[in-house]
C-alpha cells in the first residue's frame, strides 16, 4: 500500500478558494481570534504529519494483531498506546473543544479535514478520539458546570477516553425499548444496571479512564423514546480533587469479532449497579444524545470519504507502476514489455470516478461543517437558523451518501488491482472490510433515508428542502457564461430533484409505503445533485487558473468527468423513485 499523504492541496483549496472559510471565521466574533488562514494552514499540515509519519504505519499491523479481550480487560495492537499518548499530547483529542476546558476552540470546519486525515491513515484508531469528542459535545451541551469542570478537560486532553453507550441486545434502532435502568440514590447520583452491545471504546489500554455516556429508564419513565434519560457512568470513579478512585460497577464481557476494523474495541458492556449522574433532564436523553448526532454523524461520513481517499492514493501509484498489455492506441510505454495500466479505459474510468466522488465528498462535508459552524458561532439569529435548517437537511445526506460512495470507491480501488487487491500484503481489501461498517453505524443508511424523506421532506411539507434548493437556484442565475458547461446540467438536475421532490410528497399522502419505497434511491439523487452543486463551485474556482498550476487543470477534467458520466446516475434512480411501492408488495412473506 502507498504511504499515506494527507491531500493538503486540495483542503486548502475546498476551504480557502471555493467556500473562503477564513473571511466566515473572521465574521464570527467567538472564532474571529482563534483562527484565521495561517492558523489553520498550521494545524493542518501538523494534523499531516502525525497522521501519515505515526499513525498510517499502524493501519495494516493493527489489522493482523486486532485488540484482544481477556477477564474483562482489552488490550489494543502494538503500537497504539505510543501512538494515541503523542496524538493526545498534540491536542488533537480536543481540537473543536471549547478553550474554556481546555480544547483547542477549532471550527468544525477545520476539525472536519482533521478528521478526514485521521480516518484516512486507520479508521480503526481514529474511532477512539472520535467516541471522546462526541461524549464531550453531548457533556459540554448538557451536563451541569460541575460535570462539565470535573470530566471535559481529561477527556479534551487525552487522557481520558469516552463512549457512547446506546444499543442494547434487543434495542438497535428502536432505543425506545431499551432496558437499562437508573435508580436514584439520596445524595444525587443515579445505580445504572443494563447490558449495552456494539460500544466503541467500551473498554481499551489507552487511557487511565473511560467516560462512558449510557441511555438508561428511571423508574417511573413513560414508554418508549419519550422516557429515555441519559448519564455520565466513569469506568473509575473521580474523586473531589480529581484523582482517581476505586473501579465503578460495570465491566466489558468480551469484544466483537469483526468483519473490519480489527484494531478498534466492540464491546459488550455490564453495568451493575454503576455510579453515574445525570445529563441534562430527565427522559430528555435522545435531546441530548442528538446534540452530537449531527457531528458524529457527518463524522462518519468523513470516514467513507476517508477510506475513499486511502483506497485512491494506493491505486493511482498501481495504475501507475503496474504493466499490462498494450493501449487501444498502440504502444505507451515503448522500452517497456507492456504499457501502465492507467492508460486503459476502464482502468481511468475507475480512477475518476474516485476522484470525483472523493473530491466531490470533500467539499460537501466541508460545506456542512461550515454551516455547523455557523449554526453553533453566529449572533445573526436569522443566519443561524437557515444553518441549523441546512444542517438538519443535509445530515443524513452526508452521513449515508458519503458512506456510500466511499465502499464504492474503495471497491473501485481494489478492482484497479486485480488479484492483488483481494490478497491481505497490498492493503486494499482491508479498506474495503474496514469503510463497510460505516454504512451501519450511527444509524444505518437506510435509516438515514427515511429521515431525510420521512422527516426532513416530508415532515416539513418541502420546506427544509426548498431552502436549499433556492440556494442552488440563485448560484445558478448569477453564474457567468463561462461555466455554461456545469451550471446548465446542474439546473436539469435541480429541476428533476424539484420535480422528484413533489412527486413524493404527493403520493405519500395516499401511500404510507411510499417514503421507504423511495428513500434510498431519492437520498442518492439528492446526493448526486449536491455534488453537482459543489463540483460547479469548485470549476469555478479553478477556472482562469489552469496556466498557474496543474492542479487547476486536473481539477476542471474531473468536473467534466463528474458532469458526464456521473451525475447521469439520477436518471435511472428517479425512475426507480417514481415507479412506487406497489412492486415491493407483490410477494407475500412467504413466497420470498
Amino acid at each position: 500500500m502507498a504511504d499515506y499523504k494527507a491531500p493538503l492541496r486540495d483542503m486548502r483549496f475546498v476551504l480557502n478558494e471555493v467556500f473562503d472559510a477564513p473571511a466566515l471565521w473572521q465574521s464570527l466574533p467567538a472564532l474571529a481570534e482563534v483562527v484565521d488562514a495561517p492558523t489553520a494552514e498550521a494545524i493542518l499540515e501538523e494534523a499531516g504529519k502525525i497522521t501519515g509519519n505515526t499513525i498510517a504505519p499502524l493501519n495494516r499491523s493493527g489489522d493482523e494483531e486486532g485488540c484482544r479481550w481477556d477477564n474483562g480487560a482489552v488490550t489494543t495492537p502494538a503500537g497504539y498506546p505510543d501512538a494515541y499518548r503523542l496524538y493526545a499530547e498534540g491536542g488533537w483529542v480536543g481540537v473543536g473543544g471549547d478553550p474554556a476546558y481546555g480544547g483547542m476552540g477549532m471550527p468544525k470546519a477545520i476539525s472536519a479535514q482533521v478528521e478526514e486525515m485521521m480516518n484516512s491513515a486507520s479508521l480503526a484508531f481514529g474511532l477512539y478520539p472520535m467516541l471522546t469528542s462526541g461524549a464531550c459535545l453531548s457533556i459540554y451541551a448538557h451536563a451541569s458546570e460541575a460535570l462539565k469542570q470535573k470530566y471535559l478537560p481529561n477527556m479534551y486532553s487525552g487522557i481520558w477516553a469516552g463512549s457512547m453507550c446506546l444499543t442494547e441486545p434487543h434495542a438497535g434502532t428502536d432505543l425506545g425499548i431499551i432496558r437499562t435502568k437508573a435508580e436514584p440514590q439520596a445524595d444525587g447520583s443515579y445505580k445504572v444496571s443494563g447490558t449495552k452491545i456494539f460500544i466503541t471504546g467500551g473498554e481499551h489500554d489507552l487511557t487511565e479512564n473511560i467516560i462512558h455516556l449510557v441511555l438508561a429508564k428511571l423508574p417511573d419513565a413513560p414508554a418508549g423514546s419519550r422516557g429515555i434519560s441519559l448519564f455520565l457512568v466513569p469506568k473509575v470513579m473521580v474523586n473531589d480533587d480529581g484523582s482517581l478512585g476505586a473501579r465503578n460497577s460495570l465491566s466489558c464481557g468480551s469484544i466483537e469479532h469483526k468483519m473490519g476494523i480489527q484494531a478498534s474495541a466492540t464491546c459488550v458492556m455490564n453495568f451493575d449497579g454503576a455510579v453515574g449522574w445525570m445529563v441534562g433532564e430527565p427522559n430528555k436523553g435522545l435531546a441530548a444524545m442528538f446534540t452530537m448526532m449531527n457531528y458524529e454523524r457527518l463524522g462518519v461520513g468523513i470516514q467513507g470519504l476517508a477510506t475513499g481517499e486511502r483506497s485512491y492514493q494506493s491505486a493511482i501509484e498501481y495504475a501507475r507502476e503496474r504493466v499490462q498489455s498494450r493501449a487501444p492506441t498502440g504502444p505507451v510505454a515503448k522500452d517497456k514489455v507492456a504499457d501502465p495500466i492507467i492508460v486503459h479505459p476502464d482502468v481511468r474510468r475507475m480512477l475518476l470516478t474516485m476522484k470525483a466522488l472523493n473530491e466531490g465528498g470533500r467539499a460537501f462535508s466541508s460545506y456542512v461543517a461550515l454551516q455547523l459552524d455557523v449554526a453553533k458561532f453566529s449572533e445573526d439569529g436569522q443566519a443561524r437558523q437557515r444553518a441549523e435548517a441546512l444542517v438538519a437537511l443535509l445530515t443524513p445526506v452526508a452521513k449515508a451518501f458519503l458512506t456510500d460512495m466511499g465502499l464504492e470507491t474503495t471497491v473501485h480501488g481494489q478492482q484497479i488491482f486485480g488479484g492483488h487487491g483481494f490478497i491481505r500484503e497490498w492493503g486494499q481489501e482491508q479498506l474495503v472490510r474496514d469503510c463497510r461498517i460505516t454504512q451501519i453505524y450511527e444509524g444505518t443508511n437506510g435509516i438515514q433515508a427515511l429521515d431525510l424523506l420521512g422527516r426532513k421532506v416530508v415532515g416539513s411539507g418541502g420546506e427544509l428542502y426548498r431552502a436549499f434548493a433556492e440556494e442552488i437556484r440563485s448560484y445558478c442565475a448569477t453564474a457567468g457564461a463561462e461555466l455554461a458547461e456545469f451550471v446548465t446540467p446542474l439546473k436539469a438536475a435541480l429541476d428533476n430533484l424539484d420535480e422528484l421532490t413533489a412527486c413524493v410528497l404527493d403520493s405519500a399522502k395516499r401511500d404510507p409505503n411510499e417514503i421507504g419505497a423511495a428513500s434510498v434511491e431519492y437520498l442518492h439523487v439528492f446526493g448526486y445533485t449536491a455534488y453537482a452543486y459543489m463540483w460547479a463551485k469548485m470549476a469555478e474556482a479553478a477556472l482562469g487558473k489552469v496556466s498557474e498550476d496543474d492542479f487547476y487543470a486536473s481539477k476542471l477534467g474531473t468536473a467534466r468527468f463528474y458532469f458526464a458520466r456521473l451525475l447521469p446516475r439520477i436518471q435511472s434512480l428517479s425512475a426507480s423513485v417514481k415507479a412506487g411501492s406497489e412492486s415491493l408488495y407483490l410477494l407475500g412473506a412467504e413466497q420470498f
